[in-house]
């Protein structure tokens, strides 16, 4: 995908981590950038840095090639009523509002530019983001222009649209789940004698080693988890402990409900 001017429109966490994502790891100059938000003094992530941030979303939007919808989702029918007509040198637009249909957002502009769907996560910040895509089949192109741009700032995956709002559940909102399970361990490294900073540290890392074999070695979790499992050793001890607990059911089911809430977020 060739290079063009980006405007983000949405400056909350997310916006600014693909923001920052692109001018620090994915090569985009930081002068072919500009965020939205509606009081630019709160996009902190942002403040002292060489991005630009607006509050006006129609001149954003008229100087940019790419536009990126990244506000909620109940807010995203005013944001497009507002930028209706200041389309004429966009390309391709990008959503990453969840549970908003590509048809709904192409009906509510009234233009022929193409439009992608995404759904991306706060990872984007480092260059560390699962990216999840979908258009309709007649927007191909504009897709793999999209996957092109995405890819600067991770992993990106092609999927059916349906499929987006549970993504939103394990790519989205699965930070924070596995962020909650590194604290988690953290804690437990406190318990049995480490220094808090050290007991994150160890966690954090190994849960980075531990995400690297499936990522790098393309194999399967229980094939790792049985080359550190040994008969009456301490790994099955505390994998039992913890499935006697709900570990997994727990982490299932939590997916499984941000999945029936994210579809419920454009309404």
């Amino acid at each position: 995908m060739s290079d063009g001017r980006i405007a983000i429109l949405g400056g909350g966490n997310l916006g600014q981590a693909l923001a920052l994502g692109w001018t620090r790891h994915g090569g985009v100059p930081a002068d072919d950038v500009m965020v939205t938000r509606r009081r630019p003094e709160h996009a902190t992530l942002l403040l002292g840095g060489d991005v630009k941030v607006s509050a006006d979303n129609p001149a954003a939007v008229d100087d940019a090639d790419i536009v990126i919808l990244a506000v909620q989702p109940q807010q995203l029918p005013a944001l497009l009523e507002e930028i209706r007509g200041s389309l004429p040198g966009t390309r391709l637009i990008v959503s990453v509002a969840s549970g908003v249909a590509l048809e709904s957002i192409r009906e509510a502009l009234g233009t022929d530019v193409p439009v992608v769907r995404a759904m991306p996560n706060t990872g984007a910040s480092i260059g560390a983001s699962m990216t999840c895509l979908s258009a309709d089949d007649a927007d191909e192109d504009a897709l793999q222009d999209a996957a092109a741009l995405f890819e600067r700032l991770g992993r990106t995956l092609v999927i059916q649209e349906n499929m987006m709002t549970p993504a939103t559940a394990l790519c989205a909102c699965g930070v924070a789940f596995f962020l909650r399970c590194v604290r988690a361990a953290s804690q437990g490294g406190i318990e049995v004698g480490f220094h808090p900073e050290e007991a994150l540290l160890l966690a954090a890392q190994t849960a980075h080693g531990a995400a690297a074999l499936l990522l790098e070695g393309e194999g399967h979790p229980e094939r790792e988890i049985d080359r550190v499992t040994t008969p009456r050793g301490c790994t099955i001890a505390g994998l039992n402990e913890m499935e006697h607990y709900g570990l997994s059911s727990a982490l299932i089911r939590g997916i499984k409900l941000s999945a029936d809430r994210a579809a419920g977020l454009a309404d």
